[in-house]
């Protein structure tokens, strides 16, 4: 009688269920620690270096998009915009390839791609990586370039007061003695948008359970109107705010409540700074800018605390601010106004 496993047929090798890796010779030398690396790298894997490129390897290597540490210097892609409807005309596959090149959904994607202003759809840690974005862009037929955080800049000189001229304004800062003369003819960017900051409170007590038992919870916001403006003599930029802002410089029409002094010393800018362009986008695509630059945030502990004996307790704020993502788009709208 045949046995059972001779009845088997014979299928030959089989193919294997997942693909095949890279051989010794497609792998990717670093020649700063020698460790091999898969050829679909930019930076090493091990001590993050770039890598050199190959013929066989520039077809190959894919943007790991490993975004920078809070206190590293960034490379920001942006996407440029398209004011002849280009960009709404790309085919499926465009959007789709774009999408998966940049880990964003096809959605967003065309959410950005339907706007008129330039926006950031990818931050790196690495200029060669953001530089390879940028090109893979490209051959999708998008404008997009490589900014680095050096290169925008962050320096902000908040105003405390203000006195007006005919032909120019002098501003006086927060904290300092100093004064500033600026020509109401230099000002060429007017840049609005809004700070907010939320703050959520917890208070727990500690119990031998998996979770601690919550006392007390409690959530604070507050927000304030700014207005960032540029000039051709400063290459910093110039804030007002809503809160803490003297408004003594609207003489006359200076009214009781805060927002129609903001609105008033707006409109007073914008009818003197006759060379300026006000660009109030800021509020529009402000969900779009939380795709590259999100919104930080900060947890601090208020230390232990002892209710009674062998009660202990326990409070932990969470703070989230968008100060540091509006600093980052006035400063583009700049480098962008600045560079035509």
């Amino acid at each position: 009688m045949p046995k059972d496993n001779e009845n088997i047929p014979f299928l030959g090798p089989l193919e294997p269920s997942e693909p095949q890796g890279f051989s010794a010779a497609q792998m990717i030398r670093c020649e700063e620690c020698l460790r091999a690396n898969p050829p679909t790298r930019v930076n090493c894997l091990y001590c993050v270096a770039p890598l050199p490129l190959t013929e066989s390897s520039a077809r190959l290597v894919k943007p790991v998009l490993r975004p920078p540490e809070k206190h590293q210097l960034g490379y920001n892609n942006i996407l440029l915009a398209d004011d002849q409807g280009a960009n709404q005309a790309l085919s499926e596959n465009v959007v789709a390839d774009a999408a998966a090149l940049l880990k964003l959904s096809v959605e967003n994607v065309r959410e950005v791609l339907v706007q008129k202003t330039a926006l950031p759809v990818a931050r790196t840690a690495s200029r060669e990586e953001s530089e390879l974005v940028t090109e893979r862009l490209r051959e999708l037929g998008l404008q997009c370039l490589t900014v680095s955080d050096a290169e925008l800049g962050s320096t902000v000189q908040r105003a405390r007061s203000m006195v007006f001229d005919d032909d120019s304004m002098t501003i006086r800062q927060a904290g300092a003695a100093e004064q500033t003369n600026v020509s109401w003819a230099d000002i060429v960017l007017i840049v609005t948008g809004r700070l907010f900051e939320t703050k959520l409170e917890i208070r727990e007590r500690m119990t031998g359970k998996p979770e601690n038992e919550i006392l007390d919870t409690s959530e604070f916001f507050q927000d304030e109107f700014v207005i960032d403006f540029y000039t051709t003599t400063h290459s910093s930029t110039w804030r007002i705010g809503a809160n803490g802002f003297d408004f003594s410089c609207l003489g006359r029409d200076k009214a009781l409540v805060v927002s129609k002094n903001v609105d008033k010393l707006l409109a007073l800018m914008i009818e003197k700074a006759v060379n300026a362009k006000v660009d109030d986008s800021y509020a529009r695509v402000r969900n779009l800018l939380e795709l590259a630059w999100t919104t930080e945030s900060e947890t601090q502990s208020s230390g232990w605390r002892r209710e009674r004996p062998g009660k202990l307790s326990v409070g932990v704020s969470t703070i989230r601010n968008n100060a540091t993502q509006f600093t980052r788009y006035s400063r583009l709208r700049y480098y962008l106004k600045s560079r035509g």
